[in-house]
C-alpha cells in the first residue's frame, strides 16, 4: 500500500453486541459479511495509510483480517457496551497505535453499519475536509420527505404537541434546510480527537452524502432498505457494462 504524504488512520469501529440487529456486523447482506463493504471502501480509496477493525469480538476480528483490514487488538469491554461513544473507541485505537502522535495526522471513523458508502465517496469526503481547515468533519445526509420542522410529541392519550410551534404553519420551501449525522465518514485532526475524545468538537464542518448512501443500520427495517438499495446499484451497475 502506498502510504499517502498525510498519513491517515481509518478506524472501523465494529463491537460484538448489537442488539436490535444482533451480530450485524458479521451478517451477510447480498452474500458477503456487513463490515466487508466498509472495509472495501477504505481500501479502495487509497487515502489511508492504514485501515483499523477496534473490536472486542473474535469473529468480527477474523472476518475483518480476512477482507484487508488490521485488527492488531481486541478493545476493552468497557468500550463495547450500550452507553460508551464510539468515538472513545477511536479514540483508544488512535492512542494505541500512533502513542506519542508521530505517526498518523488525520484520523477517520468508518462505521461498519454504514454499508453504502463508496470508496469514491471516502476520497471526495478527505479532500474537503483537507480544504476546510476545520479540526473535524462529520457526514450528513439532507432530510427529505419528513419534514423535521413539522415533528411532533404524542402522549399516552394520544395528545400530540408541536416541536416546533412557530414553524408548523409555515410551507416546506420556507424553513432552512436541516440535515442528519450519518456515521459513515467522520474526519479529524488527530491532535482534536486526542486532546478532545470525540469528533464533536468546536469549529467541526459538515460533508453531504446524498440519503441512499447515507443509511445507518439499526434496525431490521433498515437493513431491508440498504440491502434493496445495494441490490438495485448492482443491477444497474450490470446493466452498464
Amino acid at each position: 500500500m502506498t502510504v499517502p504524504a498525510r498519513p491517515a488512520l481509518a478506524v472501523i469501529p465494529a463491537r460484538g453486541g448489537s442488539k436490535r440487529v444482533p451480530r450485524k456486523n458479521v451478517r451477510e447482506m447480498a452474500g458477503r459479511p456487513l463490515i466487508s463493504y466498509t472495509i472495501e471502501a477504505a481500501l479502495g480509496s487509497g487515502v489511508f495509510a492504514r485501515v483499523v477493525v477496534s473490536t472486542d469480538d473474535e469473529e468480527i476480528a477474523r472476518i475483518g483480517r480476512a477482507c484487508g483490514a488490521d485488527v492488531p487488538f481486541l478493545r476493552a469491554a468497557s468500550l463495547a457496551d450500550d452507553v460508551t461513544p464510539v468515538s472513545a473507541a477511536t479514540a483508544d485505537a488512535l492512542g494505541r497505535l500512533d502513542p506519542d502522535g508521530t505517526v498518523f495526522a488525520d484520523v477517520a471513523q468508518l462505521m461498519a453499519n454504514c454499508p453504502l458508502r463508496t470508496a469514491a465517496d471516502v476520497r471526495e469526503s478527505h479532500a474537503a475536509f483537507l480544504g476546510s481547515g476545520a479540526p473535524a468533519q462529520i457526514s450528513v445526509a439532507r432530510y427529505g420527505w419528513q419534514n423535521p420542522w413539522w415533528a411532533l410529541t404524542r402522549d399516552a392519550a394520544g395528545r400530540i404537541q408541536p416541536l416546533f410551534a412557530d414553524r408548523l404553519q409555515q410551507r416546506s420551501q420556507d424553513l432552512p434546510e436541516l440535515f442528519c449525522p450519518t456515521g459513515a465518514i467522520w474526519w479529524a485532526i488527530s491532535e482534536a480527537l486526542r486532546t478532545r475524545g470525540t469528533y464533536h468538537v468546536e469549529g467541526r464542518t459538515a460533508w453531504e452524502l446524498p440519503w441512499d448512501r447515507a443509511i445507518d443500520i439499526d434496525t431490521e427495517d433498515d437493513w431491508r432498505l440498504a440491502e434493496g438499495l445495494l441490490s438495485a446499484a448492482r443491477q444497474e451497475a450490470t446493466r452498464g457494462r
